[in-house]
């Protein structure tokens, strides 16, 4: 017989139980030591040397990829040959059919990101612009980041997606900055407040994204084991958080959004960015969250790129040299997670080893 979380998500795949149920009805079972494979589910629960926490519930075989490849497909097409608003409908027939009645999580996963093209470029033309010169901190910014929020609120609402609810979360974030960037403008009479102030949008950016990780590590700390819906939640949100943490940094160093031609130009730069990419990468071993690392190798290597580029190598030479070092440094994390994760979970107090996941 299966685990027993195995054996609740097939029953909510049938339908035999709603998904809210099944992740309070968990625990509950833990707790009164139900049974699973001849054991009980606490000695199952008890993780070996070698354990990992992190395995995307998303993920679940490759009937799910055969149907997340044909959703991809059929809503490409029909996003071609019809109008952008008849793909709301063709998004919420699928969900209706695949999330609330199948279960199916890397569809459900689809469907949110395809959820997120469909908001971004109809905001867009509702407001006669374009996603790529809607600039941060003005009216028209608001507006169209005010969408965000919403839709998804609502998309999780009806279908509780754990990565509907994660992006309604980092878009909420985004309204805030908005606001305070906003009431910061009216109140000291400058409309191009954020531009000509980038010190205080780099503070302000860096306190939300702060926040974002510090609710991140809400939902995380709920189930250190990574057996609930809200290990999910909090997958998406450090996925969110950790990029934010390390642009806005960044920002705050000068770097300009560390786009690649600032990580080219003033030397002492780049050590910032090397320095961040570490802090984030320690962080990440600590929470034991490999998509917390994985956010910062491209500007890491945008910035051993711009090292590089100081030498007299030629173009390709400094381009293999940074594909070869982010690829040896992306292998000895990856293979060494579990020993460099032990190694620094011991340098912490007993307090706090026992709410992180087991190392």
């Amino acid at each position: 017989m299966p685990e027993l979380k195995l054996i609740l998500d097939e029953a909510t795949r049938e339908g035999i139980i709603p998904v809210q149920a099944a992740e309070r009805l968990l625990p509950f079972l833990i707790e009164r030591g139900v049974k699973a494979d001849g054991q009980p589910v606490e000695q199952r629960a008890q993780p070996t040397a070698f354990s990992d926490t992190e395995t995307p519930s998303f993920v679940r075989g490759f009937h799910d990829v055969l149907i997340t490849i044909g959703i991809v497909v059929a809503l490409a097409g029909l996003w071609g040959i019809a109008s952008v608003f008849a793909v709301l409908p063709a998004i919420v027939v699928l969900a209706e059919i695949l999330v609330r009645r199948q279960r199916l999580a890397l569809p459900a996963v689809v469907l949110t990101v395809t959820l997120t093209l469909w908001t971004a470029v109809v905001a867009a033309r509702w407001l006669e612009g374009s996603p790529a010169v809607i600039a941060i901190g003005g009216n028209v910014a608001l507006q169209y980041t005010l969408a965000f929020p919403v839709v998804f609120g609502l998309f999780y609402l009806l279908y509780r997606i754990p990565l509907a609810l994660a992006l309604t979360i980092i878009g909420a974030a985004v309204v805030v900055l908005q606001l305070v960037l906003r009431t910061l403008g009216w109140l000291s009479g400058d409309p191009l407040f954020e531009v000509n102030h980038p010190v205080i949008l780099s503070i302000i950016a860096i306190i939300c994204a702060v926040g974002l990780f510090a609710l991140a590590m809400k939902f995380d700390l709920r189930d250190p084991l990574r057996r609930t819906v809200n290990s999910d939640i909090a997958f998406w949100l450090h996925l969110g958080a950790a990029p934010a943490l390390l642009y806005s940094v960044i920002s705050l160093a000068g770097l300009s959004g560390g786009t690649l031609a600032a990580l080219q130009t003033v030397s002492f730069r780049t050590p910032v960015v090397v320095a961040t990419v570490v802090a984030l990468m320690l962080i990440g071993l600590v929470i034991d969250r490999r998509a917390f690392v994985t956010s910062g190798l491209l500007s890491l290597g945008f910035a051993l790129y711009g090292i590089f580029r100081q030498g007299d190598a030629r173009v390709d030479t400094y381009i293999y040299i940074t594909l070869l070092t982010v690829g040896a440094i992306v292998l000895v994390i990856g293979t060494g997670w579990m020993p460099l994760r032990r190694l620094v979970i011991r340098t912490l107090p007993a307090a706090m080893q026992e709410k992180l996941p087991p190392a």
